[in-house]
């Protein structure tokens, strides 16, 4: 039988071999990494010299002419845009939802006006015909995220469309117990 002392060593070259044949999955370079995994953060982008991302998958570039509400718009050439996997309350009540209009406010203060970058997930339009899209800034800034955030939407989860779905859960729970936005002003 093999001596005691060196099936540790066996277990570590193993391992080493194992990692540099690239069959594991790449560890997290901090416990931050780990942390920002288990939340189901995307990574970063990348930037440029101007400060302007660098999208590593598949966007479109549109202006955005109206916002509708917190969670639709309407770009350039008239198409209608819903933002996936969260919700904000609606405009379209009588009487308005609790934190419509500031859901709105904020969708106008983060892209009205603006270039904006869209990306797919899985399905292209919803049954209204409006795209399905998630939405960012061109620094980079995840508006569907920061509207989650910051209190002024809920996480929204409708399959196939769940790439983000367990950071926006995160997102949600965290603003909810912070009382941020709608969770502070509204009876939920």
């Amino acid at each position: 039988s093999m001596p005691k002392q060196s099936a540790p060593w066996l277990i570590l070259f193993l391992l080493l071999a194992l990692l540099l044949t690239g069959c594991a999955a790449p560890l997290p370079q901090s416990w931050d990494g780990v942390i920002s995994m288990l939340r189901g953060e995307p990574t970063p982008l990348p930037m440029d010299a101007d400060g302007q991302a660098i999208f590593d998958f598949p966007v479109q570039i549109v202006r955005v002419e109206r916002v509708v509400d917190g969670d639709t718009i309407v770009v350039a050439g008239g198409e209608r845009v819903r933002y996936i996997g969260m919700d904000t309350p609606e405009m379209g009540t009588d009487p308005r939802e609790c934190f419509a209009e500031q859901a709105k406010a904020k969708n106008v203060e983060l892209v009205g006006g603006q270039e904006v970058a869209l990306r797919m997930d899985v399905s292209e339009r919803d049954r209204y015909k409006r795209l399905l899209r998630y939405i960012y800034l061109l620094d980079g800034t995840f508006v569907n995220a920061a509207l989650v955030q910051q209190g002024y939407a809920t996480a929204a989860t409708f399959p196939p469309d769940v790439l983000f779905s367990t950071y926006f859960t995160t997102l949600e729970r965290e603003a909810r117990s912070a009382g941020v936005g709608l969770w502070g002003a509204c009876v939920r």
